[in-house]
């Protein structure tokens, strides 16, 4: 079983000419990394990248597959594992289901990656329901540089909820080929369940300053911490407990420097939530403070959200270890699950389940109204997708539209959009209108009253109208105007990338992010501009294709 290939599908047309200076940065990005193959022998190498972006629907490929976004080939796709780097390979892991929809049960699924874009599928690392715990559920994998663990050096060591039962436990799987296959530990589980009911998704980090492992766990309302010396023996020293959010999943532990000044280096402690009493969905929370070792403690008991789109869940982030300390700290990478347990199973996607990956976001922290803030923008790697860009200006934006705009060639494109509303603007809000085969499936839009961006779907395809009002629902984020002379007024800067089933949107710089699924009809696509009434300023339109990721 592997991921969605598209060299399986046959030739691909360009439609669009590709210059010969981005098609030379692709071939430096896919340049072949080499690692021990699965018996620690023979080496094997990473698929290269395409030698040149083709932007063509591929033959084959079914309605709402995804160009650039990762996907299995078939069956069932959920929680992202977070990513290593060995020997200038990234492996990356996800819960996959091969006996979806009738046997139920994950295991981790293995891609490898150069520059995070293109995706080699390596089969299934860690098959479920073999050492009698159950499957293979939700955990982290880190490479034991030291040998803490006794399995050697480099190893990798992954831990994670096996469920047999309905009882949780955390067990140790180990690697010494480089993370391509894994022997399970002749003593698991490594934590063996208390008596509770929600036990699971375990996050390992260095704690470097401590010469300690430390492990988040998700334990109901709270967030349970654990240290180790050798990954086997774990040792429970405090808790992390928040009330309102519903049972807190798949948790995450790391450090950054706000405004990039190693002065204000500051602890994070994510985890993906609920967020239903404060009129969100679900999505990933946060809070910024300390570790000293033993406990976490918030500067601000309020949390705040890393994505306020209805598909962003089980988030994880990760640093590149081969960047100085500097760096490393200014930013890092972050992916999520694009999808809804309101709706995951339902779908109408008929060769996979499961919703997608999103992109790979690189996330930092910065002072925000006076607060740190994660802030997020796509990676710059996704650059070697772009094609020839095509820009217009100084637009009048009425409710009639804004004249003639660049036509997506297919469903997979970005556009980088400043909106205004100047002094001689009445428009309270202003709208980017995307639509497929005669019918808008998505508006990303912005009220400049309110200071709000949005993203609202339509159900416009049969069955999506059954996944109820958390799909219809507009989904909004806080991010007022910039540079405005009196409230309300000012420009706000969109960049949304699309694909064939999700649009993801980044407003003024990635101070706030909207992810979501989306269901167009078959047919040409389109995007309009316009305001919900009066007038407003479309100062720069900026549409960009974006090729397959095969």
């Amino acid at each position: 079983m592997q991921r969605y290939s598209l060299r399986k599908l046959g030739p691909r047309a360009s439609w669009i000419a590709v210059a010969a200076v981005l098609a030379a940065v692709l071939a430096v990005a896919a340049a072949i990394a080499v690692g021990s193959g699965p018996d620690g022998g023979a080496p094997r190498e990473t698929t290269p990248a395409p030698a040149g972006p083709n932007f063509s629907r591929p033959e084959g490929a079914s309605q709402f597959r995804p160009a650039y976004h990762l996907t299995p080939e078939k069956e069932w796709m959920n929680d992202p594992q977070r990513p290593f780097l060995l020997d200038g390979v990234w492996h990356y892991y996800y819960l996959y289901n091969p006996d979806h929809p009738e046997g139920n049960g994950t295991e981790w699924f293995h891609v490898t990656s150069t520059d995070l874009v293109h995706w080699k599928d390596e089969g299934v690392a860690i098959e479920k329901f073999k050492n009698g715990l159950g499957d293979i559920e939700t955990g982290s994998a880190v490479v034991d540089t030291d040998n803490t663990a006794g399995f050697g050096k480099d190893a990798v060591i992954a831990v994670m909820t096996q469920q047999d039962k309905g009882v949780q436990r955390q067990s140790l799987f180990y690697s010494t080929d480089k993370g391509f296959s894994f022997k399970p530990y002749e003593r698991n589980p490594v934590m063996d369940n208390p008596g509770a009911q929600h036990w699971r998704d375990p996050k390992i980090i260095r704690d470097t300053a401590n010469g300690q492992w430390v492990m988040a766990l998700a334990e109901g309302e709270k967030i349970g911490f654990y240290t180790s010396r050798d990954l086997k023996d774990w040792r429970y020293v405090s808790a992390f407990e928040r009330r309102g959010l519903g049972i807190l999943e798949c948790p995450d532990l790391f450090q950054l420097d706000v405004d990039g000044d190693p002065a204000k280096r500051t602890w994070v402690l994510a985890a993906s939530a609920n967020g239903s009493e404060e009129g969100r969905t679900t999505g990933v929370a946060y809070w910024t403070g300390n570790w000293d070792g033993t406990t976490f403690t918030p500067a601000d008991d309020r949390h705040q959200w890393l994505d306020a789109g209805s598909d962003f869940y089980a988030a994880v982030t990760w640093d590149d270890p081969r960047l100085p300390e500097d760096q490393r700290m200014a930013s890092r990478h972050a992916i999520g699950w694009m999808n809804n347990w309101a709706y995951a199973r339902d779908l109408p996607t008929a060769d996979w389940q499961g919703g997608a990956d999103s992109i790979v976001r690189d996330i930092r922290l910065k002072t925000v109204r006076g607060k740190p803030t994660l802030v997020s923008s796509p990676s710059k790697a996704l650059s070697v997708l772009e094609g020839a860009a095509e820009t217009v200006t100084g637009r009048r934006v009425t409710e009639d539209g804004a004249g003639e705009l660049p036509v997506p060639g297919n469903g997979a494109y970005r556009l980088d959009v400043t909106l205004e509303r100047g002094p001689d603007d009445d428009a309270s809000e202003a709208q980017l209108r995307f639509g497929s085969g005669s019918a808008e499936f998505a508006t990303v839009g912005y009220d400049f009253e309110d200071g709000n961006a949005f993203v609202t779907r339509s159900a416009v395809v049969p069955g999506v109208e059954s996944l109820g009002s958390v799909f219809t629902d507009r989904r909004s984020a806080s991010s007022p105007p910039r540079g405005g002379s009196a409230p309300g007024r000012g420009t706000v800067e969109l960049t949304v990338f699309v694909d064939y089933s999700s649009v993801e949107v980044f407003v003024n710089g990635g101070e706030q992010t909207l992810t979501s699924l989306v269901f167009p009809r078959e047919g040409q696509h389109t995007v309009t501009a316009a305001t919900a009434g009066g007038s407003a300023t479309l100062k720069s339109f900026k549409y960009t294709p974006l090729a397959t990721a095969g």
